[in-house]
């Protein structure tokens, strides 16, 4: 579950955006935030991409759907010297009828049935790929033994 979402440019750990719905559920994530901020400050370009770092109860986790759409959004604008802290707080707030993507990657991650279906999904993609696979191996098969019977009854002719 997705309790609070920070986004930061790697190079001086600027904060560019943040969810400003945390969900406590009765933790208090002032802590979690400052061991998140000490991180950010200790990330280099050549860093790893992705990991999961652990903290007690929690953990802070690289989340790859969030970092498309951001970069999709604003990647362009991310480099630029000048930025404001929290310059793209818009990636992280909405308008009154307008869900932003940080808040429905949160849903999503919240909603194990999406999370069993998504699973479900993969699983059943996975089947389908090994009965390709498996109908490709058998068409493989017929047609060597097909090639061997040509091959015996040609020698045969002979």
């Amino acid at each position: 579950m997705v309790r609070s979402t920070q986004i930061v440019r790697v190079s001086d750990a600027l904060p560019l955006a943040q969810s400003v719905d945390d969900d406590q559920g009765g933790v208090d994530l002032t802590k979690y935030k400052q061991q998140g901020k000490a991180i950010f400050r200790k990330l280099t370009p050549t860093s790893e991409t992705r990991c999961t770092i652990e903290s007690g109860p929690m953990a802070l986790h690289y989340l790859d759907e969030l970092a498309k759409e951001f970069e999709m959004s604003y990647g362009h604008q991310v480099q630029q010297r000048n930025l404001r802290p929290y310059a793209f707080v818009g990636f992280g707030t909405c308008n009154s009828d307008q869900d932003t993507f940080m808040q429905r990657t949160k849903r999503l991650y919240a909603d194990t049935r999406t999370a069993e279906s998504a699973a479900s999904s993969n699983l059943d993609r996975l089947n389908e790929d090994l009965q390709d696979v498996q109908k490709i191996m058998t068409k493989n098969m017929e047609d060597l033994l097909w090639r061997g019977d040509s091959l015996d009854r040609t020698l045969c002719a002979f």
